[in-house]
């Protein structure tokens, strides 16, 4: 058994293609790199304590589990933690949201390692700008904080895949994820040879601040493979020693305690359930999947609030009632993990998905990962929320609070024009036939090489005079379908937009007649709208996974032409000479043509005249369609507001700079109709009908 090979042409054809839409921005006088999505963002915070070496450390420092309780340096101590993801906020904000964390009261804080963010593609490690977990740990230890991590494989968090890199499902024969399958462990394992040690010199043993390592997550809710289970315990004890708390986390019932324990003595398991449940039966029941004196209550998912999906109602829990409960188990000595304290934000492609109990019922997350946490997604804390957990806490954590920081300032710097650059049949014109893959049938994403974002399936057919009847059975998530003379002549040729069929609402789409001296040429945009990272249907390839067929019959010889949109914390990947695009840009006209439901990239830019007013915006969406948007090279995420809740992109004010700053969309359906967008300073989850409930999982 071993991995499919990486093709060589998949790497070629992005450096190509990226090449081509930069192209078309510097006409429009924005010379920026628009597909280099992620600005050098390391962050190297001053002063930054290292590990304390081993001949320095006090003889007592230790952090261990004795009589049910947890125990620092040989005192009881009570976890009052909460989850903060460094990978859902800016590195120059990360100070900024550990603050007022540490003004709520907290002494600990919780976080996930996600894999995909950390290896993209099979052996490149990333651990620089906003993956630099280092940096952030040592952080953590710099402000006083205990750390638990969550170290995976598989860790959920409303994240793409479950926190799988995606190229795990291009590898055939076909991997079983989250269990023995010895070639899936052989990949967990080299990913944890680099991970595991950058964290052993952080081992509160070891001087640093982290006390507990978390294996796997909620892994009784899926499955109930203890061979797997030992082997990653196995695993990180190699790495880490004997000395760190590895520990695990289930759902506080029978049920998933038995499938999620690792019935090794020295393995601690805790429990998360639902806000407003009693503790104290669940935390008894909790007991018995430790060993004896082992079990200090811990709830290590304590939900401040709930995730939302695209065209729900965004969710929102009363403050009291979340610090009420809070109480119950504080006020008798348990320990917490408020999840989240700090939400932050699903930047670039990386947002994740559910389903309801078909694969069909498909339900993927919004851009905003706000989650109703007492410090906002863009850091405020002046919210009913925060002050009633705040005086909880300060009833069971003794130690000094700093003053609460102040809301951040934000800004509204008004419309922002946009320019039409390019439309989707200009990037099908411009395309190299050497960044083009052929095949007899429609092919995955993943096998593609294009992991995220959108894949352009095209095909030919003869159009009958009474229409053709398109049905496309599975399609991962959402494809809208063209047709064109492209043939016929490709200097006026457009592509007409048919319709869309979707994943949870899959029809068949009728196709008009269209009259063209040659074969009809069939386009199907699909979009990649955030892999499912719960439940039972983790393994979600991408794009068209199924025969096509026309009236009945399967449609055969297709091409797949990737658009290379770059994700979060991805360099650019290629050179760009601006002389050669300045020779060549007399190709290229311009267009206000906004009639036609075309995909396509548009481009404005807004002006801030001093650093002073340099503050967090947002990007209003009200009056466009469907796409993401790119401010300054960085990609800020999807937008969807006839669909809503969300109608705003948050914007940090790291992503800004004095001067011009440029700001791009793919559009997939409709631009405003005045090509206008506005930066606003306030969030905004009032789009959409928000007709579905909200249901926990």
């Amino acid at each position: 058994m071993a991995m499919t090979s990486w093709p060589s042409t998949g790497r070629q054809r992005r450096h190509q293609l990226a090449s081509m839409l930069l192209l078309v921005l510097v006409v429009v006088g924005i010379n920026v790199p628009v597909f280099a999505l992620l600005p050098s963002l390391s962050y190297t915070p001053q002063s930054l304590p290292s590990a304390i070496p081993q001949d320095e450390k006090m003889i007592s420092r230790k952090f261990y589990i004795k009589d049910d309780n947890f125990w620092k340096d040989g005192n009881r101590f009570q976890i009052i933690g909460g989850d903060l993801h460094y990978f859902r906020v800016l590195p120059e904000y990360w100070e900024d949201r550990l603050l007022r964390a540490n003004a709520l009261g907290l002494n600990t804080i919780q976080v996930y390692v996600p894999w995909n963010l950390h290896e993209p593609k099979p052996g490149k490690m990333v651990f620089e700008g906003i993956g630099d977990l280092v940096s952030f740990l040592k952080l953590c230890e710099k402000l006083d904080f205990l750390v638990m991590l969550r170290a995976g494989p598989y860790i959920c968090g409303e994240w793409d895949l479950g926190g799988f890199p995606a190229w795990l499902l291009a590898v055939k024969p076909r991997l079983q994820l989250r269990t023995s399958d010895p070639v899936y462990l052989k990949l967990v394992e080299r990913w944890w040879d680099v991970l595991l040690p950058k964290v052993f010199p952080l081992l509160y043993s070891n001087g640093g601040p982290v006390i507990m390592v978390q294996i796997e997550n909620e892994y009784g809710s899926y499955g109930n493979d203890k061979a797997y289970l030992r082997k990653l315990v196995s695993m990180a004890r190699g790495h880490l020693g004997d000395d760190i708390i590895v520990y695990t986390t289930d759902g506080g019932t029978k049920e998933t305690l038995d499938k999620g324990t690792v019935p090794v003595a020295d393995v601690y398991s805790a429990v998360d359930f639902s806000t407003g449940d009693d503790p104290w039966p669940i935390f008894k029941l909790q007991k018995k999947f430790n060993a004896p004196g082992r079990s200090p209550p811990l709830s290590s998912e304590f939900y401040t609030g709930w995730l939302t999906h695209w065209g729900e109602k965004i969710t929102k829990t009363d403050a009291e009632f979340t610090a009420a409960s809070l109480e119950k188990i504080l006020s008798r000595n348990g320990s917490a993990v408020l999840y989240m304290v700090h939400g932050g934000t699903n930047f670039g492609f990386y947002n994740g998905a559910n389903t309801g109990s078909e694969e069909s019922d498909y339900k993927p997350d919004l851009t905003s990962y706000d989650y109703d946490a007492p410090i906002k997604e863009s850091g405020d804390i002046d919210n009913p929320k925060f002050q009633a957990l705040q005086r909880v806490i300060k009833k069971y954590n003794a130690s000094p609070h700093p003053i609460s920081p102040s809301n951040k300032q934000r800004k509204a710097y008004g419309s922002i024009k946009m320019q039409m650059t390019t439309s989707l049949f200009d990037l099908v014109r411009m395309t190299d036939p050497a960044d083009v893959i052929t095949s007899a049938n429609p092919i995955s994403m993943e096998s593609v090489g294009q992991m995220f974002g959108f894949l352009l399936y095209e095909s030919s057919y003869i159009a009958k005079k009474s229409g053709n009847t398109l049905r496309i059975p599975k399609v991962h998530d959402r494809a809208q379908v063209f047709v064109s003379c492209l043939s016929q002549d490709v200097d006026v040729g457009v592509l007409r937009y048919i319709g869309t069929t979707e994943r949870w609402n899959n029809q068949p789409i009728s196709l008009p007649t269209i009259e063209c001296t040659t074969n009809t040429s069939l386009f199907i945009l699909v979009e990649n709208m955030g892999r499912v990272n719960y439940g039972p249907y983790i393994f979600d390839d991408k794009g068209i996974l199924s025969s096509v067929y026309l009236d009945g019959q399967i449609l055969h010889g297709w091409k797949m032409i990737p658009i290379p949109f770059h994700n979060l914390n991805q360099e650019p990947n290629l050179t760009f000479e601006m002389q050669h695009t300045k020779n060549r840009s007399k190709k290229f006209e311009l267009t206000n043509d906004v009639g036609r439901k075309e995909p396509a990239l548009f481009a404005g830019e807004f002006s801030i005249n001093s650093e002073e007013e340099i503050k967090d915006t947002y990007l209003s969406f009200n009056g466009w369609g469907k796409g993401v948007a790119f401010v300054n090279e960085f990609n800020i995420g999807r937008y969807w507001p006839s669909v809503g809740p969300q109608c705003n992109l948050y914007v940090p004010a790291p992503l800004l700079k004095r001067g011009k700053n440029t700001l791009v969309v793919f559009e997939l359906e409709s631009p405003h109709l005045e090509l206008s967008l506005e930066a606003v300073d306030h969030q905004d989850f009032t789009c959409g009908s928000n007709v579905s409930k909200v249901n926990q999982l």
